[in-house]
């Protein structure tokens, strides 16, 4: 039989937040595949873990992936983990994941802390719908374009950002989406840890202010306002987008959203426009 693999989260500052089964978790397997060594040596000293390590990171997962797999067929238990939180986000991790699962591996997660997550939860911004887009392209020409392509949706938006872009980004931001409302979580958890709830401009202003930014940021910004319900007929709505191709249940769903109503108030009147017309 094969090993297991667990994915499991770490704390993303505070030595403390970690899970009590994530302690058992990596005290019992046999390896522990993490970004950097050093600092999950830390975490494991803090909790008296004595598991061996490996590094597992961007620049060596092509060769230290296939070590990790071949210990897991041999039965080995492996443990991933991430710098910080819960590894697989915006991290090499999910190719480990998905060439285990291919092989029929077991995956198994230990969950944790994210600092996605963590950032939302405290920003003030609605939760109920977002939307994770992780960092941006570097160049600023491809993320001017990125950020143009998320100028119409309505969820909350969640980026990862690096602090020495930091301040273009948000300027691009202001360009491409407006001045929103946005949450600055930089250093979560950390011993200088920064919360800032303010529009795209005022952070802005505040970093460039700084002369220079240091530590993890993630950013949360509001998502584009609902759009107006439409004053069109909802039967010769829901028609026109059927003619579009949508299936009837698609656009049943769009015209409602269209219009304000709820679906079933358009299917209902969709089945007796039919009706009549059968007449």
């Amino acid at each position: 039989m094969p090993g297991t693999l667990y994915v499991v989260a770490t704390p993303l500052g505070h030595l403390e937040d970690v899970t009590l089964r994530a302690i058992r978790v990596l005290g019992e397997v046999a390896l522990v595949a993490c970004e950097d060594t050093r600092r999950t040596a830390t975490l494991l000293r803090a909790h008296g873990v004595k598991t061996a390590t490996t590094s597992y990171f961007e620049h060596n997962e092509r060769f230290k992936g296939v070590e990790i797999l071949e210990a897991l067929r041999a039965g080995r238990d492996v443990a991933l983990v991430s710098d910080a939180g819960t590894p697989g986000i915006s991290d090499p991790g999910y190719r480990l994941v998905r060439d285990a699962r291919a092989e029929g591996i077991p995956v198994v997660p230990v969950p944790g802390a994210s600092a996605a997550t963590a950032a939302l939860s405290v920003s003030g911004l609605p939760t109920d719908r977002f939307l994770f887009v992780g960092f941006l392209p570097a160049k600023a020409g491809a993320r001017r374009q990125a950020l143009a392509a998320l100028a119409a949706q309505t969820p909350t938006l969640v980026f990862f950002e690096s602090p020495v872009r930091v301040v273009e980004s948000l300027a691009d931001m202001v360009a491409a989406l407006g001045d929103r409302d946005a949450f600055l979580c930089r250093e979560a958890t950390k011993a200088h840890e920064e919360y800032v709830r303010a529009s795209l401009s005022a952070l802005r202003e505040q970093l460039a202010a700084r002369g220079s930014v240091k530590g993890e940021i993630v950013l949360v910004v509001a998502g584009a306002p609902e759009p107006a319900p439409t004053s069109e007929d909802p039967v010769a709505l829901y028609r026109r987008l059927a003619g579009e191709g949508r299936t009837r249940r698609e656009a049943v769903k769009e015209a409602a959203r269209q219009v304000g109503r709820p679906a079933r108030e358009i299917y209902a009147l969709v089945q007796a426009a039919d009706e009549k017309q059968t007449e």
